[in-house]
């Protein structure tokens, strides 16, 4: 087991177990942000934000904005704050137990770093930017990571 308690190893759980947390935490405040939304003219607060930062509303960008903003109703406002609490949770989750070194964590952080493996792929081959590679790149890395703590917790638990 000592092989599973070497410093780097600590610190790159714990560094993981961080953005987790920080991935949790944003969670809830872009879930907290679209709760104040609820029961308020959606398109009317866009149109405001628009005349604020002195937008064209025909441009690109203010254009997809008051779009979006007709289509985000107060069922879909709910919809996507208790989709945010769920993932929050998930992340929370799994940051405490990467911090407290659990394989069930290292599992859950596996998994559901995994299951975006194929999303940002294609996300990356549509939208070629550094910064999509480095989500991609972020993302392989710790999936990979986990699957070495997972099998040195297998060759472990096997005496060898």
């Amino acid at each position: 087991m000592k092989a599973l308690q070497s410093s780097d190893t600590k610190t790159a759980l714990r560094a993981i177990a961080l953005f987790e947390a920080v991935k949790g935490f944003a969670a809830l405040t872009a879930g907290a942000g679209l709760l104040s939304l609820a029961h308020r003219d959606v398109r009317a607060a866009a149109y405001a934000l628009i005349g604020h930062f002195h937008l064209d509303p025909d441009a690109h960008y203010p254009k997809m904005l008051l779009d979006n903003a007709a289509l985000l109703g107060n069922a879909n406002i709910r919809d996507a704050v208790l989709l945010a609490l769920f993932y929050a949770t998930i992340r929370f989750l799994e940051s405490y137990g990467l911090w407290r070194d659990r394989a069930w964590a290292e599992w859950l952080a596996t998994l559901s770093g995994g299951i975006y493996l194929p999303l940002e792929i294609d996300h990356l081959l549509k939208h070629t930017t550094l910064i999509n590679g480095g989500v991609l790149t972020c993302n392989v890395a710790v999936v990979a990571f986990m699957c070495y703590r997972l099998l040195q917790r297998r060759a472990a638990a096997r005496g060898g």
